[in-house]
């Protein structure tokens, strides 16, 4: 297992340079240092001799990849790309371009994304396997059948909807919970209900649909059979057998919320006005400020990266089949 953890992590180096490299180059196609002080500046204060001192304050006046006026390593190091990409790799975040310490920002964010998606990802990982359970176990029943449609019809609608269409009802309408804002300590949760229960119901057509599926394809396998067989109830064949071995293709899919649960929901963070890590990248894509998305995107395939190692570790736990060398 050792083994095994310590070649995941030395893969995860390559990746995480490759995914730096492409948020640069993405990143400085449509945009220059130019377009970047001019955004920064106003249209008040945009003049040629202020766009140059804006760029040496913030070392964007050097060349992006090669440096060929330097000698040595410093064509290397002494560019954009190495100044501000590769410190993160030993946890250095640089500045945001408001002069911002981007990690404090992602340490005083990331407590209300953590309190929205949390609860979401408990809560909607709950739902779905309960109802897809039942579903599959009522399977060609009109419940497995309404079921069906009304997962269908929650996932044709847009996550967009939820958030006006609850704002609307529950909080101008009938006025239970504020419309927007944040408040720290024990008042946040008036702010919190309402996202979470959106980022549930908008998630749980989907989920149950897929978690339904998982249970249906295991129900005509032979283990199952041969429980039946043996005198088992279906109560117990479901939540024994189904259940349990259903359970890694399950995992599969919660891997690619972990990073989620970080990094916050963009949309939701930003339409009730909560201050996260999801606001802050849409802010930060906004104003154009490299220095932000450049590390959120780091820190999103970092978490990624991790997640994928913690899914295979659980895999030996529901699975004892599985060993990994």
């Amino acid at each position: 297992m050792l083994a095994y953890l310590v070649r995941r992590l030395l893969y995860a180096i390559p990746i995480l340079i490759g995914v730096n490299l492409i948020t640069f180059a993405l990143f400085f196609v449509v945009n220059t240092p130019d377009d970047m002080a001019r955004m920064q500046l106003g249209v008040k204060r945009v003049t040629p001799d202020a766009i140059v001192q804006w760029k040496a304050e913030r070392g964007y006046d050097k060349p992006l990849f090669v440096n060929s006026a330097a000698s040595g390593l410093s064509t290397v190091t002494d560019t954009i790309f190495f100044e501000k990409s590769a410190r993160m790799f030993v946890g250095d975040f640089g500045r945001a371009e408001d002069g911002r310490d981007i990690a404090r920002e992602i340490a005083t964010r990331m407590g209300p994304s953590l309190a929205i998606a949390l609860p979401t990802f408990v809560l909607g990982l709950f739902v779905a396997v309960v109802s897809a359970l039942a579903l599959a176990f009522f399977r060609a029943t009109p419940l497995d059948v309404w079921g069906v449609v009304l997962c269908v019809a929650a996932m044709s609608v847009s996550g967009l909807f939820y958030i006006i269409g609850g704002q609307f009802l529950f909080a101008k309408l009938f006025r239970l919970v504020p419309i927007s804002g944040y408040a720290d300590g024990l008042d946040a949760w008036r702010f919190l209900v309402l996202p979470v229960l959106i980022g549930v119901v908008s998630g749980i057509g989907g989920s149950t649909r897929w978690y339904r599926t998982i249970f249906l394809e295991e129900v005509g396998k032979d283990y199952v059979r041969t429980a039946r067989a043996k005198g088992l109830g279906e109560h117990a064949v479901f939540f024994r057998h189904i259940l349990r071995n259903a359970l890694i293709p399950i995992l599969t899919g919660v891997v690619v919320v972990i990073p989620t649960l970080f990094m916050g929901s963009l949309l939701t963070e930003s339409f009730f006005g909560i201050p996260g890590l999801g606001s802050y990248t849409i802010d930060a894509i906004g104003a154009q400020d490299f220095a932000v998305v450049r590390s959120m995107v780091f820190i999103g395939s970092l978490l990624y990266i991790v997640g994928l190692i913690l899914t295979d570790i659980s895999y030996t736990l529901v699975d004892p089949r599985i060993r990994f060398s």
